[in-house]
């Protein structure tokens, strides 16, 4: 457990490239693993989720070369059971994304969860796959979580699931259903949420030959399809960029940040209407953002944030440095992510100083001064990157304990940083 200290920092300037985007890297890796043939994922964001990634998939046969920035993946010409236990590490996406491949698999497979599936459910996912044929339950393996799955393939079918509760089972079904014997249609119970979450993951099947047809209520996957091999490179990521967006938008900085495609879909684009509304001055480039602020008070902002859930720390810390009261809505499904990020967010902040009040569904919040405070990222790592956001304009010092949570999904998060001017101790992670 190591901990990293933020100072109050004055200025920030420079230039930086935003990081791989992670939930790219990890489709990328699943739909390459079910292709017939070789396929090559340049530019991959190394972190522990994309591992947990590559090692489930190297499980189920795939075979997996790393070479400079491009990872070369030998598709699994037949998924076979793992010899042992999966090792899905802390990503509910990994494990959401296998469980359905593992059906199609010859043989039982059990799945390994080290964080809490009552914390990052697979219900509704186990049921939906149980009306196609599936055999799946939940249950320990020694003092881990652990999903059970006999391999005994997907007939197809109807099924029915909601699309509020997590967009990650609906992208899993997208990536098992094209096997299936049948054509599969899948109901949506509810209105979808993270809509553009499952566009990714149609985007990137798209890019190996998979046809999905979106619908307002439901998903139609045809059968008996075959994922072909390609070359893909993963853009760089909105949401993690979002962090270093909003450090800029608190602090007197001119910072540029490369590696942003707007063409490509991610519903945390969104980070740039929430800053401009907010009066910051940015500048969209073809392949980046410019931004630059006096460090004033921000103008508060009423956002719903039911198909950005990612960006809710950033959005909060924003508003604890606007003149004024925002309010944060539709963020319920917040509760069900690596902590329950609501009380987390509600919980740090306050200890900064922030007014701030939980709701059920969201937060208000007044902008007011912030002072340094010893943070606890509850192992969340947008919580430790939010929280060293907020402390670049707060008085004191701020230390984040257990801040190595960010290697989930940013490890040169404190290091990208440091090159613009922020003023941090510690912070220097592998991968």
């Amino acid at each position: 457990m190591v901990d990293v200290v933020v100072k109050k920092t004055s200025q920030l300037y420079g230039e930086i490239f935003a990081p791989p985007s992670k939930s790219y890297t990890q489709r990328m890796v699943i739909a390459a693993a079910l292709s017939q043939g070789v396929s090559k994922v340049w530019q991959p964001l190394f972190a522990q989720d994309t591992k947990a990634a590559l090692r489930a998939v190297s499980a189920f046969g795939a075979k997996v070369q790393f070479d400079k920035d491009c990872w070369i993946i030998h598709g699994a010409k037949r998924l076979k059971a793992p010899e042992g236990p999966v090792d899905c590490g802390e990503s509910g996406a990994t494990l959401r994304f296998i469980v359905p491949i593992a059906t199609l698999a010859e043989g039982p497979s059990t799945l390994l969860f080290r964080g809490s599936i009552e914390r990052r459910p697979v219900e509704p996912l186990i049921g939906a796959l149980e009306a196609l044929g599936a055999n799946v339950c939940v249950g320990k393996y020694d003092n881990l979580d652990a999903v059970f799955v006999e391999g005994l393939g997907l007939a197809g079918g109807k099924t029915a699931i909601a699309g509020d509760i997590s967009s990650q089972f609906i992208s899993g079904l997208m990536f098992a259903c094209p096997l299936a014997g049948l054509e599969t249609e899948i109901a949506l119970t509810s209105h979808l949420e993270s809509t553009d979450y499952i566009k990714m993951t149609k985007t990137v099947l798209s890019n190996h030959a998979i046809t999905v047809n979106l619908n307002p209520t439901s998903i139609t996957v045809p059968g008996n399809q075959t994922y072909k091999p390609t070359e893909t490179k993963v853009p760089g990521d909105f949401s993690s960029a979002a962090f270093l967006l909003a450090a800029s938008a608190i602090v007197r900085s001119h910072i540029t940040i490369n590696n942003l495609d707007h063409e490509m879909i991610q519903g945390d684009r969104a980070i740039i209407v929430v800053l401009q509304k907010m009066g910051v001055k940015i500048k969209v480039c073809p392949l980046g953002v410019e931004i630059q602020s006096t460090g004033n008070p921000l103008i508060p902002i009423d956002v719903d944030v039911k198909d950005i859930p990612d960006l809710v720390p950033v959005i909060a810390v924003l508003a604890c440095y606007a003149k004024g009261t925002s309010h944060i809505l539709g963020a319920k499904r917040l509760r069900f992510k690596e902590s329950d990020r609501l009380q987390s967010i509600y919980a740090e902040l306050n200890k900064m100083g922030a007014e701030i009040v939980l709701t059920e569904e969201g937060l208000s919040i007044t902008g007011a001064p912030l002072q340094g405070a010893v943070i606890n990222t509850h192992n969340d790592h947008r919580i430790a990157m939010a929280a060293s956001v907020a402390a670049l304009h707060a008085e004191g010092k701020t230390t984040i304990q257990d801040a190595e949570c960010i290697r989930k999904s940013y490890p040169q998060f404190y290091i990208h940083l440091k090159q613009i001017g922020a003023d941090i101790i510690g912070g220097e992670f592998d991968r």
